[in-house]
């Protein structure tokens, strides 16, 4: 039997009421989405356990079995062959080499002082929760990873902009902007209640707001931080509550669309269909 190590899962009910779960699962050659019927939220197994199936269907590409065909195996350690093909969340080096870099940009003492203070407060967090449940970085450590490439392409790409952008502003905002996250989504990336009641932008921008409250930040400057959050999904019909007004804004939203996007490419198969990207994706 194929060894897979599951790279994701997100837990459904049919319109009967049964549930299932759809499970990302890679080998050193494929990544498959197999959905196994039968198959409830608290059963094994969770992402990062190596699983194998006694048997698969396959319904023209698309992938099932019930959730007695799944024999769960171990939660694989760093020797197994098949341990890196689960994204592991960044070293703290890493995080604090890149924050230290970009704060070298910055002038604006006050706001510098917030960055170091989340800076240090936030990457424990991040590092145990997953970004989404499947669309992108959909594995705990994701919120990390997603919002540190996120910092180190902004770290390569302002010093090249041609016009005036507040760094601080981009840099706030893109270490608040999934906040919420760590509200929406228990550690196995479930949706929790403040999923749907607040949503992870309104969350983040609030407990933002109140910071920069805090921290004394004037009303002004304080509004141009909180917009680059509320906007960074770029377009209503994507949940934003706004849509990008401010050179900040704008750059703070294609880059969370660049990590997530090509995250997304990065972890479907070649040939299969990516529905967040509406296209197929080809290796």
């Amino acid at each position: 039997m194929k060894e897979y190590i599951v790279l994701a899962r997100q837990n459904g009910t049919t319109k009967t009421g049964a549930p299932y779960a759809t499970l990302k699962v890679a080998d050193q050659g494929e990544v498959l989405n197999v959905a196994v019927w039968e198959l409830g939220p608290q059963q094994e197994p969770v992402v990062g356990r190596i699983v194998s199936f006694y048997t698969l269907k396959d319904n023209q590409g698309k992938k099932s079995c019930s959730a007695m065909d799944i024999k769960n195996g171990p939660m694989p350690d760093p020797s197994h062959p098949l341990y890196n093909l689960l994204p592991r969340p960044i070293a703290r080096e890493l995080w604090d080499e890149t924050l230290d870099h970009l704060i070298s940009f910055c002038t604006d003492e006050r706001l510098v002082a917030i960055m170091r203070e989340f800076g240090q407060k936030l990457y424990k967090p991040y590092s145990e929760f997953p970004a989404a449940t499947s669309v992108h970085h959909a594995f705990p450590g994701g919120l990390l990873n997603h919002t540190h490439q996120m910092l180190r392409m902004l770290e390569g790409i302002y010093p090249t902009l041609p016009y005036a952008v507040k760094v601080e502003r981009c840099i706030l905002a893109i270490l608040f902007h999934d906040y919420g996250k760590v509200y929406e989504y228990n550690r196995a990336g479930e949706g929790l209640e403040d999923k749907y009641l607040l949503g992870h932008v309104y969350i983040s921008a609030h407990k933002l707001h109140t910071e920069l409250e805090k921290q004394g930040v004037d009303a002004e400057e304080t509004k141009r931080i909180i917009h680059c959050v509320l906007a960074h999904h770029g377009r209503l019909e994507f949940g934003s509550p706004v849509i990008p007004c401010t050179p900040e804004a704008e750059l703070v939203n294609h880059l969370d669309d660049i990590s997530a996007k090509t995250d997304n490419m990065d972890g479907t198969g070649n040939m299969e269909k990516s529905f967040a990207l509406g296209t197929h994706v080809v290796k």
